[in-house]
């Protein structure tokens, strides 16, 4: 094996790199908290100003504000939290996560289970009161989220269950055709649940309710999450039910897709092609259909979006509980490597790192300019590859659980663009590592700290390290780490911490000290007055680049 020179001057140490960790973990406890009670709720801000300290706030359209408090927006936090006790076995961190989950069941959860959380729905700091985005306020809303059911089962198994069961029993519009919607009803009785029959529909089939995988991968993480945990058959054949739609409507040629299941049926119509609801039909149908025909279907376009559902979270989401289920999971990693492995073979473009936008029977968009206004762009734009940076942990992992060579191939691509040099022919054999690298990706740190787990290969932590002090170096400003240096605010959901506690685990030793990373993350998304008074729809990961 070969290691290009490694430079350690001003490098942060191993000791360094977890205080740098600590310090954020702290300033969020201190700063992030209640500070508007005089007994205080153990709830954190999602977002704090690096230098003023004040709470990321949504300003709704009549002018009123709330300081936003989204357990959704807060799972990788609350695995740093749990991580962070077990590495240093300071007590505290893992204290307080167990004080949000026991608060968070106790007083915002609905009664039949539901939690109050999610892309419409969060916890006001400044007043403990349930608040929301007006247009969309009463609905229920994850999207590529996992919670951290194992700990939130650990701390109340019985509100973890009737959450569970209610996400499901709120989210499927018709069992029978397992037709879903990404927006669940609260205050929705119990129904006949997992007892439903059920009519293994054809793909593609006219619904009102749309079968996003953003929205279909957390259901499918719930009903395995539930079967993990409790040993309910249920929730494992309806989650493996609605897994296999997504892989029923695959191109059967080509084996990529598919982002939905469905096509939104038209119930009304326009001539404006900038209105873009789903009542006036499949979007991909009325902004492609009469150029490209039968296969202008939303669940066939493969846009950055819907690759990072199906080839990054759904693919880390599967990885990391199909191994857990025994037998269960076998089929489940199946379909993940059939699908990444076809990904590669249609989409990928070595010699820039990027990924193609396609059509699932493999037509490839690149330079394509859109002729009309729609859901995906405004006519006149151009649809371009993107960066498949974001892919590096799910390749790399897919191909340690699966052994299949294009997924390695992939991954090796992707780190050679990162300038970690080559990572080898196999893991650990014919590397040529990179050791002076000014990589600073955290998703790359994830994916080398698994190669190193399977390998043992001392090159790969020695690379996981000089990552991890690039990260602190780049990313730690104000005692908070960013993303990007010159966002405003601190998200307390950013994955750097939890990156370098995955080091810190590899290198005490200790795997089972961190939960696994499977990439979840929060939002909200809804109407925001802005400074100009203009009313703007956002995601509030806007929020934290700048004030708005």
């Amino acid at each position: 094996m070969g290691m290009k020179h490694l430079n350690t001057m001003n490098k942060p140490s191993d000791k360094q790199r977890v205080e740098a960790v600590r310090q954020f973990v702290d300033n969020v406890l201190r700063n992030g908290s209640d500070r508007y009670h005089q007994n205080p709720i153990p709830l954190l801000a999602d977002g704090i100003h690096r230098t003023s300290g004040e709470h990321l706030t949504w300003k709704f359209p009549d002018g009123s504000t709330a300081v936003i408090s989204n357990l959704a927006c807060q799972q990788n936090f609350l695995r740093v939290l749990t991580a962070l006790t077990h590495l240093t076995d300071d007590p505290q961190y893992k204290k307080r996560a167990v004080a949000i989950i026991r608060h968070y069941f106790r007083h915002y959860q609905d009664q039949y289970g539901l939690l109050f959380w999610g892309g419409h729905r969060f916890v006001d700091l400044k007043t403990w009161e349930v608040v929301g985005p007006s247009e969309k306020e009463y609905v229920h809303e994850l999207k590529n989220v996992f919670p951290y059911y194992s700990f939130m089962y650990e701390i109340n198994p019985q509100a973890t269950v009737a959450f569970l069961k209610a996400f499901w029993n709120a989210h499927v519009c018709r069992w029978d055709i397992l037709e879903i919607s990404r927006h669940g009803r609260y205050g929705l009785e119990p129904g006949e649940l997992w007892n439903h029959s059920f009519a293994n529909p054809p793909s593609f089939q006219e619904t009102t309710g749309l079968s996003f995988l953003s929205a279909g991968n957390d259901l499918i993480y719930a009903g395995l999450s539930l079967f993990r945990l409790t040993g309910d058959t249920g929730g494992l054949l309806w989650a493996k039910r609605l897994r296999e739609q997504y892989a029923k409507a695959r191109h059967p040629r080509t084996k990529l897709g598919a982002y939905l299941f469905t096509q939104a049926k038209k119930v009304a119509h326009t001539d404006d092609d900038s209105d873009t609801r789903s009542c006036f039909g499949d979007r991909a149908k009325r902004q492609f259909g009469p150029e490209f025909g039968d296969i202008a279907l939303e669940g066939n376009l493969l846009l950055e979006r819907e690759a990072k559902a199906l080839y990054s979270e759904n693919a880390l989401m599967l990885l990391e509980i199909a191994p857990t289920l025994n037998e269960a999971g076998a089929d489940l990693i199946q379909w993940v490597r059939e699908g990444m492995a076809a990904y590669a073979q249609y989409a990928y473009i070595p010699e820039s790192n990027q990924f193609r936008p396609l059509f699932a029977d493999g037509t490839d968009l690149t330079g394509y300019q859109l002729k009309r206004d729609g859901y995906y762009g405004n006519a006149g734009d151009i649809l371009k590859p993107f960066s498949a940076n974001h892919f590096f942990v799910a390749y790399a992992r897919g191909f340690l659980a699966t052994g299949d060579e294009r997924l390695w191939e992939t991954a090796r691509g992707i780190a050679r663009a990162n300038h970690l040099g080559d990572i080898g022919q196999t893991p650990g054999k014919g590397m040529e590592l990179n050791l002076d690298t000014s990589c600073d990706d955290p998703y790359a740190l994830f994916a080398i700290l698994d190669i190193y787990k399977q390998t043992s290969h001392p090159g790969y932590l020695e690379l996981a390290r000089i990552i991890g002090d690039n990260l602190v170096q780049n990313r730690f400003r104000d005692g908070y780490f960013f993303s990007n240096p010159g966002y405003e605010y601190a998200n307390i959901d950013t994955v750097e911490p939890y990156a370098l506690l995955a080091l810190e685990a590899a290198l005490q030793k200790k795997p089972d000290a961190i939960p696994p990373f499977i990439n979840g993350s929060g939002y909200i998304d809804g109407d925001y007055l802005a400074k100009d008074g203009s009313i703007l729809t956002i995601h509030s990961t806007e929020l934290f680049e700048k004030d708005l």
